[in-house]
């Protein structure tokens, strides 16, 4: 028998992801609209808005092919996930994480477990690959790393039940999202605010300028639809003109910075929520 979620336990993130929202949520909340019927997320990440919101009807991607194995684990399979969680957790150690770095799994629950293993293991949970497209982060310094939460992925799992899950490049979006019962929201890479803060170690392929145009337009169109759009970003003006170019809102939200190798470079800094209402 599967073990019911305690009714204290919300569907909330099960990865810690760069740039992941969750402590954002409550600066959020004035600028989410108030009604539609489809939510899209197409840089999912570690999907904070997404598990907040809960929406009934949903299509959430990413480019990230494992990370969208991952999800489609957790909602199909959380049982077998587990399975495979409870075995990392037993046999975790130094050795044991680089033998399972180095070796990506051959099938999708493999993958994804491989994934939460070291998400929750690697050092500040950091998700990078390489050139090659692999995982290069080290051990983290944790005594007793949470593997596997059990009721954290059962309420992840019952919350991604009725969303669809697809790897696809963001400007799949259009496909879909047609009108004002849509809500678009967008969580890229964000532009560098300096030479030294270039972090877009997702994929094997860094997010460009010329992305960041191909997305603003992406978002223009959707808007002209009637589409309700939200996007965030660094706060720097080739960000800012970007989005004053087709009349978006734009409010600046506090935040921490927090992936700084350097802690004394960590702090608050602001970032820009970006809205098409």
């Amino acid at each position: 028998m599967v073990s019911q979620i305690p009714k204290e336990i919300c569907p909330r993130p099960f990865l810690k992801w760069a740039g992941g929202k969750s402590r954002l949520i409550q600066q959020y909340i004035p600028y989410l609209p108030t009604k539609y019927k489809t939510y899209f997320e197409p840089f999912i990440g570690g999907g904070a808005v997404f598990f907040y919101l809960q929406p009934q009807a949903a299509v959430i991607t990413d480019i990230n092919a494992e990370l969208i194995i991952t999800y489609r684990c957790v909602r199909d399979k959380v049982e077998e996930l587990i399975g495979l969680l409870q075995e990392h957790k037993t046999r975790h150690n130094r050795d044991y994480y680089y033998s399972v770095r180095a070796n990506p799994g051959s099938t999708d629950l493999e993958k994804a477990a491989r994934l939460i293993y070291l998400n929750k293991t690697c050092f500040n949970g950091l998700y990078r690959v390489n050139s090659k497209g692999q995982f290069n982060v080290p051990i983290g310094r944790y005594e007793n790393p949470n593997i596997c939460d059990e009721y954290l992925l059962r309420s992840a799992s019952a919350a991604l039940s009725h969303t669809e899950i697809k790897q696809a490049d963001f400007v799949e979006v259009l496909n879909h999202a047609t009108n004002s019962d849509n809500f678009v929201f967008c969580d890229p890479p964000y532009h560098p605010i300096s030479s030294t803060s270039y972090f877009t170690g997702y994929n094997r392929d860094s997010f460009s300028k010329a992305d960041q145009e191909r997305l603003r337009d992406t978002c223009a169109t959707l808007a002209n639809r009637g589409v309700q759009v939200m996007i965030c970003n660094s706060d720097c003006e080739f960000i800012r003109n970007l989005y004053q170019e087709i009349n978006f809102n734009i409010y600046p939200i506090a935040a921490a910075r927090s992936i700084n190798s350097n802690t004394k470079k960590r702090g608050t800094i602001y970032e820009l929520l970006i809205t098409s209402y």
